[in-house]
């Protein structure tokens, strides 16, 4: 238990009351877990005790604020989209979870864009790409929208807002690999022929609704920093689908179809003690916003049965770490319970944050400026020559 600390020992360490405590645990500066001795009581990882001690050291000069909110720190843009309180996800004040009973991506795709667009989609969508895995067909369906069309910057707002409305059917399409009018959680049901309807479908439907949208996550970012050029929503949703593609952001489902591997060759306790022990992360729990447990994942996984695999591992994962499921986790369980094909839990995880990224993209042209920060420069210093 050297990894983790009491709440007193962490009190002593930063100078904390217990009310601070718990504003630094529900903002995700701080992990906790139940003690196993006692139940009544919580544990606090020790390295983000460090990492935070180290923080309130340093001085607080703006630079170093704002280095600090590139990796969940503080705030760095306003936004009138979605936040996280109080361990829940709110679209536009509204709660994601009660919005996923009911919505379906394409309204709540509307609701993220402040409530334009639906009633302006447009038929003459162009063929979607029909070769290569999803993934590129998407790549390959935005970049062409990208080329052609034209600035975002300076179109009316009602324009834009059916752009994006037509975007996210050229995006769905493309991942379905076929142009349909249905909506888009029963064409992904249809695609991986899981039928056009059902419980597989309102699975779908479910996914898609709460993970439209996460905040100022990377993919969202960047989708802001294209569009704070005055660049097409193509081009916005472009930037989004490059920053999705990286292991660290998209890549959760694949980290944790390797770390599956891992406990079906070794046994669950010892696939978790050994990342435990070699300090290696644990993919597809935790998350930095939910010290209380994703609330996404929650709200899933009691739709279905995870493959019983799944279920030992997140079992025994929980109690060697206090960690529980995320909805990446969900995510992988969800296509392999469905039967979906290889791949599917990225498509769907691409297709629910386009709506995101169009929503932020928006934002951005409407109420933001140039998104350019300054660089701390730690290389050698120029060769300057002296003044005559």
């Amino acid at each position: 238990m050297a990894d983790w600390l009491t709440a007193t020992a962490v009190q002593d360490r930063l100078g904390l009351k217990a009310q601070t405590l718990y504003a630094y645990v529900s903002r995700g500066l701080l992990t906790a877990r139940p003690d196993p001795g006692d139940s009544r009581r919580s544990l606090y990882r020790a390295r983000e005790v460090d990492a935070l001690a180290e923080r309130r050291r340093r001085s607080r000069r703006p630079s170093e604020v704002a280095v600090g909110a590139m990796t969940w720190g503080e705030p760095v843009l306003t936004s009138a989209i979605t936040t996280v309180q109080a361990g829940r996800l709110w679209y536009r004040g509204r709660d994601a979870l009660l919005l996923a009973e009911t919505e379906t991506l394409e309204s709540v795709a509307r609701l993220l864009r402040g409530g334009d667009g639906v009633t302006l989609k447009r038929s003459d969508r162009p063929e979607p790409p029909s070769a290569g895995p999803p993934l590129s067909r998407a790549f390959l369906a935005l970049a062409a929208r990208a080329a052609e069309a034209p600035p975002a910057l300076g179109q009316p707002a009602l324009a834009r807002s059916a752009e994006a409305a037509l975007l996210l059917d050229i995006f769905a399409d493309a991942l379905a690999a076929e142009t349909d009018s249905g909506a888009v959680h029963l064409r992904l049901a249809k695609a991986w022929r899981l039928g056009p309807g059902g419980p597989a479908a309102d699975l779908i439907r479910r996914t898609l609704v709460l993970l439209a949208d996460h905040e100022l996550n990377p993919s969202a970012f960047a989708a802001r920093v294209a569009a704070s050029t005055g660049a097409s929503l193509a081009a916005s949703a472009l930037a989004g689908l490059a920053a999705l593609s990286g292991p660290r952001h998209g890549g959760a489902p694949a980290a944790l179809a390797r770390f599956r591997a891992e406990a079906m060759a070794q046994g669950p306790d010892a696939a978790v003690a050994a990342r435990v022990a070699e300090d290696r992360g644990i993919p597809g729990f935790g998350h930095p916003l939910y010290p209380g447990g994703d609330p996404r994942a929650a709200a899933l996984l009691a739709r279905f049965n995870p493959p019983e695999d799944l279920a030992r591992l997140a079992e025994q994962v929980q109690a060697t770490t206090g960690l529980a499921p995320n909805v990446d986790f969900a995510l992988v369980a969800l296509c392999d319970h469905l039967g979906a094909p290889e791949g599917a839990a990225l498509s769907l995880f691409a297709a629910a944050r386009c709506a995101g990224w169009l929503a932020h993209a928006l934002e951005q042209v409407q109420d933001g400026g140039l998104i350019r920060p300054r660089a701390r420069y730690t290389g050698d210093l120029p060769d300057q020559e002296p003044e005559a």
